[in-house]
């Protein structure tokens, strides 16, 4: 009985698994609007690797450019996470103005290295780890440390 419940037990996980599906592409897969948002932002990196992310029928791409730089795409190509390596800044055209005012008002020695939206909130991290929420129309939440 044990074993019978074990066995149905890894396949459970092995079908569950199964769903998340990576693959590395070539970066002519990338939707447009994630070449161009690239292009824009980073005109002076080219793309190290492009893996296509495959969960519950969503799809996303995410993206490493030759800097190191960690980027992430949904379907479409629009851009909900930038992570710079280390404590490099990211480019301030890709963070909302508001957020960007915000930042530089507040913490005006401290650049940020990490943007991240989600369904309800944005979230940038700065150089010196503090993590800030803003709602997604640029409206300062919280800091979560």
């Amino acid at each position: 009985m044990m074993k019978a419940l074990s066995i149905y037990l890894m396949m459970i996980l092995l079908a569950v698994s199964g769903c998340d599906n990576e693959k590395v592409v070539d970066e002519t897969s990338l939707p447009p609007l994630a070449t161009e948002f690239i292009e824009a932002h980073y005109p002076d990196a080219t793309i190290a690797r492009v893996v296509r992310d495959r969960d519950d029928l969503l799809k996303s791409y995410d993206v490493i450019l030759d800097n190191q730089v960690e980027l992430e795409f949904d379907r479409l190509g629009e851009c909900y996470s930038v992570d710079a390596p280390g404590n490099e800044r990211i480019p301030d055209s890709v963070v909302p103005l508001k957020v960007l005012e915000y930042v530089k008002t507040n913490y005006p020695d401290e650049v940020i290295t990490e943007w991240e939206k989600s369904k309800t909130t944005q979230e940038v991290k700065l150089s010196n780890r503090k993590e800030l929420i803003f709602n997604l129309s640029g409206t300062f939440l919280r800091i979560d440390d």
